[in-house]
């Protein structure tokens, strides 16, 4: 198959974005996982981390794999401002995007014909390495994939297909000298170009079990899952708003949630409801533990008696979070507030 049948292809199916690479190691990549890992760089993270012996290997996912094909769908929406009481969700965790360009590629698959596997935020392969080997993008000193005509507001997947695809030219990088990603992030979890410490990172906070460290709350701001700061910050995400300017967040999309709500939910419906997001051991206390963070920080008097019933609960991981919140309460400290006003502008 030639390029231009994969590009159209790939316009019929509503995926922004495709290329295609041989199915062979990633050496350098599989080199780097090991590298960082023995610096622990990764905390707890496992997903395409645990085993590069087989996210690193997309010939062997399967026998007679020739091909990766790699996909981008992009997930960019104007954010609407947080009101009283609201926390921030993430643009790509608004509404499931993954299961969305899943079945996309599933159905090119079908078209490819043959053998093919599907690996859509799966931590059997790694997502981003086959995306810059197949010239959708480069890695930008952020560790995203960045792509030239939707930054790197996308979402990744792959199809590992027995079918020949004509190779797509890599690009160069383009970051240049730039370090505005780096100077953005709130905790300095960016500790060189293209090298995350997870260990500070926010987003890897609110996803990881266990207490949030304390000297991170405040940058939580009013986040209650992930963190977009590096790539607000990014020029390559800029002008994507102009874009796309005629399209709004629609009803199955979730730009904000109620802090009340998170924190008066039972854990087990709050984990339901949210199953598009990650959350250690499939347990909703974690959400509640993010939702304390923000309650704290965005300084509503109205969340007091939720953040109280959660102090003088028996659950040592929320009501140490409790605490923590209504300290920031009484005190009354907007600190964060700013920082949050600041990623906004």
């Amino acid at each position: 198959m030639t390029g231009a049948d994969l590009e159209r292809h790939a316009a019929e199916l509503g995926i922004d974005a495709i290329g295609a690479a041989p199915a062979a190691a990633y050496e350098e990549t599989e080199r780097a996982i090991r590298e960082r890992r023995e610096r622990g760089l990764f905390a707890g993270m496992r997903f395409t981390m645990a085993r590069p012996e087989v996210s690193c290997h997309p010939e062997r996912l399967f026998p007679g794999a020739r091909t990766v094909v790699s996909a981008a769908l992009c997930y960019y929406l104007p954010a609407p401002p947080p009101g009283p009481g609201e926390g921030r969700l993430p643009r790509h965790a608004w509404r499931d995007r993954y299961r969305e360009l899943r079945e996309r590629l599933d159905a090119l698959g079908r078209r490819l014909g043959g053998d093919y596997r599907v690996l859509v935020d799966a931590g059997a392969h790694v997502d981003r390495e086959g995306a810059v080997r197949a010239g959708l993008g480069f890695y930008g000193k952020n560790t995203m994939l960045i792509t030239r005509r939707h930054g790197s507001w996308v979402v990744l997947g792959t199809l590992v297909t027995g079918a020949e695809v004509e190779p797509s030219a890599p690009l160069p990088p383009g970051c240049g000298s730039c370090t505005l990603c780096i100077d953005a992030c709130p905790t300095g979890a960016l500790v060189e170009p293209g090298v995350l410490d997870a260990t500070r990172c926010l987003s890897y906070l609110t996803q990881a079990p266990g207490a949030i460290p304390e000297e991170h709350r405040e940058s939580l701001a009013d986040r209650v899952y992930g963190c977009d700061a590096c790539q607000d910050a990014c020029p390559w995400n800029r002008g994507i708003e102009r874009r796309r300017a005629g399209e709004r967040a629609g009803p199955g999309d979730e730009p904000v949630v109620s802090l009340s709500d998170w924190l008066a939910a039972p854990p087990a419906e709050l984990r339901r409801r949210y199953a598009r997001l990650y959350v250690p051991r499939h347990d909703g206390r974690h959400l509640q533990r993010n939702a304390l963070v923000a309650a704290g920080n965005v300084g509503e008097a109205e969340l007091a008696p939720l953040l109280e019933r959660h102090a003088s609960g028996g659950d040592d991981l929320l009501a140490e979070h409790a605490r923590w919140a209504l300290e920031r309460l009484a005190g009354g400290g907007r600190a964060a507030s700013v920082v949050a006003a600041a990623d906004r502008a």
